[in-house]
């Protein structure tokens, strides 16, 4: 299921590619998205000590931010991330494909829901299945309040318009 839409929202779309994101935005936007990803980081490494693949690519995407790695060396890392989760059970995958998404903000910044909606899946999934609606509600509340004022609003508005494509994550 893509959690990109086909209409682009030009608020997430860059200055130079003719939406109107400015470069401070855009780095807000992605350490918000690598700052979910983190959160729900231990159950990767828990199950999987010896794979750094989630966690260089969450290294990646602040390397981006303090403008020491290119945009297209940081999609990589994304790749690799997303690689790792494969045949992993879904705490574990969803953590690593919440990396995966957070690294590739850079590339597109619309991401940022992808990292945030798989980090709630990994926190729903590592609950009893009593709770974890409970979980990924807590998650969510926790993803809230990190978010900067200056993009708050965009992105709660994001998640509004896409939580149908992103399993729901988002919906109150």
């Amino acid at each position: 299921m893509p959690i990109l839409p086909k209409e682009r929202d030009p608020r997430l779309t860059t200055i130079r590619r003719g939406g109107s994101l400015t470069d401070d935005h855009h780095r807000l936007l992605a350490d918000w998205a690598l700052l979910c990803a983190e959160h729900v980081l231990p159950l990767f490494q828990d199950g999987q000590p010896g794979d750094s693949r989630p966690r260089d690519a969450i290294d990646a995407g602040r390397a981006w931010i303090r403008g020491e790695l290119s945009m297209m060396e940081s999609r990589q890392t994304a790749f690799q991330a997303n690689a790792a989760a494969r045949g992993l059970p879904d705490p574990a995958k969803f953590a690593a494909l919440s990396a995966g998404q957070a690294a590739a903000v850079p590339h597109v910044a619309a991401h940022e829901l992808g990292a945030a909606a798989y980090a709630i899946r990994a926190a729903g999934a590592s609950a009893a299945a009593d709770g974890a609606a409970r979980a990924r509600a807590t998650e969510r509340e926790w993803q809230r309040a990190q978010l900067p004022a200056a993009i708050r609003e965009l992105v709660l508005e994001d998640q509004r318009n896409r939580s149908a494509i992103c399993w729901h994550a988002f919906d109150d």
